[in-house]
């Protein structure tokens, strides 16, 4: 005799079921959520390497370095800074994001960058540089949460789909935010007819190309207002729905059990990753001082 359909039970007040039971009604891409969750990526992603570009200038004027020699030296460290801050905290920002919403993370960091990009144009100190790209790495925790936002708001089949847009939007921000750096940095000198020597961009000549990001993501902030949230709120359960089957929370609760070490494909996904990404960076910095 053939066992009946697992039923679907949504609970009231749980913005991850109201998720869920919109999912199942409507089954088509969902656009606006793709697009927020496009915007918040590259708003997020703008700042990481738009300093590159004018890296090599900005520690020179900011008298650190006795030679020329040691400028690289210093550059290494405020590049690496935003990195060394994003690596202490993803992980507390993954489990935030699991405990309270995706959404508030998302605001969060979104703010931080406005706050703390702004405040790194502003810098007039090397250590004032290094501590808000720290910061600003460490605060911004939010391409974990988006990515699990991004497969949350569709349904299975348009997963591939979500991802691939934060990966498209990210790529996105590593291009136009060197590209913003490069056109908008010292803009007294690149510009003299538009920006007078005296104005403020005369006396933080960094400040321009941090600003343009920081507007841009504060568009983002308040858009971020229409953002559904995708996270299940009631107690006991951390899926969609509920189903007659009870053995699916065992198993589940024994695969949680597994050591994050011992799971090789995991580990070797992250360890190729890790390997990429130093390359990539390592190249991304060292070309900004071949010109």
């Amino acid at each position: 005799m053939a066992e009946p359909p697992a039923t679907k039970v949504y609970h009231d007040g749980c913005p991850g079921c109201a998720m869920e039971q919109r999912k199942e009604e409507h089954k088509g891409i969902p656009y606006r959520e793709f697009l927020f969750v496009a915007i918040t990526t590259l708003a997020s992603s703008l700042p990481i390497s738009s300093l590159f570009p004018f890296l090599y200038f900005m520690i020179r004027d900011l008298h650190v370095a006795r030679t020329e020699e040691d400028i690289g030296f210093y550059a290494g460290f405020l590049g690496a800074s935003y990195m060394i801050g994003r690596g202490f905290a993803s992980i507390l920002w993954g489990m935030v994001a699991d405990r309270i919403g995706r959404k508030p993370v998302i605001i969060f960091s979104i703010f931080a960058v406005i706050v703390l990009n702004t405040l790194f144009g502003l810098s007039v100190k090397y250590w004032m540089a290094v501590t808000t790209r720290f910061l600003l790495g460490a605060l911004n925790g939010l391409l974990a949460p988006i990515k699990a936002y991004s497969i949350e708001v569709c349904r299975a089949e348009h997963q591939p789909l979500g991802l691939s847009i934060v990966s498209t939007a990210w790529g996105i921000g590593l291009v136009v935010g060197p590209a913003t750096g490069g056109y908008l940095a010292q803009p007294v000198k690149q510009y003299p007819h538009i920006f007078h020597e005296k104005s403020i961009f005369g006396r933080f000549p960094y400040l321009l190309p941090c600003l343009c990001i920081s507007l841009f993501a504060l568009l983002v902030l308040l858009s971020c207002i229409w953002l559904p949230e995708t996270l299940h709120k009631h107690k006991g359960l951390e899926v969609g729905v509920e189903t007659a089957e009870a053995s699916t929370t065992q198993e589940s609760a024994e695969s949680h059990q597994k050591s994050l070490f011992r799971n090789w494909p995991l580990m070797s996904s992250i360890v190729t990753y890790c390997v990429f990404s130093l390359h990539d960076t390592a190249y991304s910095e060292v070309v900004s001082y071949s010109y």
